[in-house]
């Protein structure tokens, strides 16, 4: 938790205490980056701009609006103006046609012993504008509307891009099973 005295030393332009909150905050902001960002360069740079606003801005924040969650906010409109001004390089990435029956009970035993390393691999699959809405949607818990409204896109296609993520999560879960169970030998 960061302390008023902190941020009133942070407000006042103090290094060290600037440097302090940098610290504290890097866990929670690296966080949020790197779930919208393919490589760490960009997430690193994300980060940056991000408590860079959030300094700049430390004079401006409600008292009555908790720090953390100000702070979070701050780095997830960054992650989303970074987006929008990068809306031109679209990428159309696509997969191989999925399995015909899925084995739930295998899927499901595969992600009991998936390591988070792989999930974000899985993660990069997912095209650029699906994994943001999908991250704001089913990790950071925004509702279509706020999203749609965030992003400058309709509901219908924020709801679009949440059931697109999903199916190419799936399909790449249900790849890894499969490849999971033939390596491991029967008992």
């Amino acid at each position: 938790m960061v302390s008023d005295q902190l941020i009133a030393r942070c407000i006042r332009e103090e290094p060290k205490a600037q440097y302090e909150l940098y610290r504290v905050l890097h866990p929670l902001l690296m966080g949020i980056c790197t779930r919208y960002e393919r490589n760490r360069q960009d997430a690193v740079a994300r980060m940056n701009q991000g408590f860079l606003k959030i300094l700049t801005h430390l004079a401006d924040r409600r008292p009555e609006v908790p720090f953390e969650l100000w702070s979070r906010r701050i780095m997830i409109n960054t992650v989303i103006d970074d987006h929008r001004r990068q809306k031109q390089r679209k990428a159309h990435e696509t997969l191989e046609t999925p399995p015909d029956r899925v084995d739930l009970a295998e899927v499901n035993s595969y992600l009991g012993r998936m390591e988070v390393q792989e999930l974000e691999r899985m993660l990069d699959l997912v095209p650029a504008m699906s994994r943001q809405v999908f991250n704001l949607f089913a990790i950071d818990g925004f509702p279509h509307a706020e999203i749609a409204t965030l992003l400058g896109i309709s509901e219908g296609t924020s709801k679009w891009h949440v059931s697109n993520a999903r199916n190419i999560l799936q399909q790449a879960l249900a790849r890894a099973a499969a490849k999971d169970r033939a390596r491991t030998p029967s008992r």
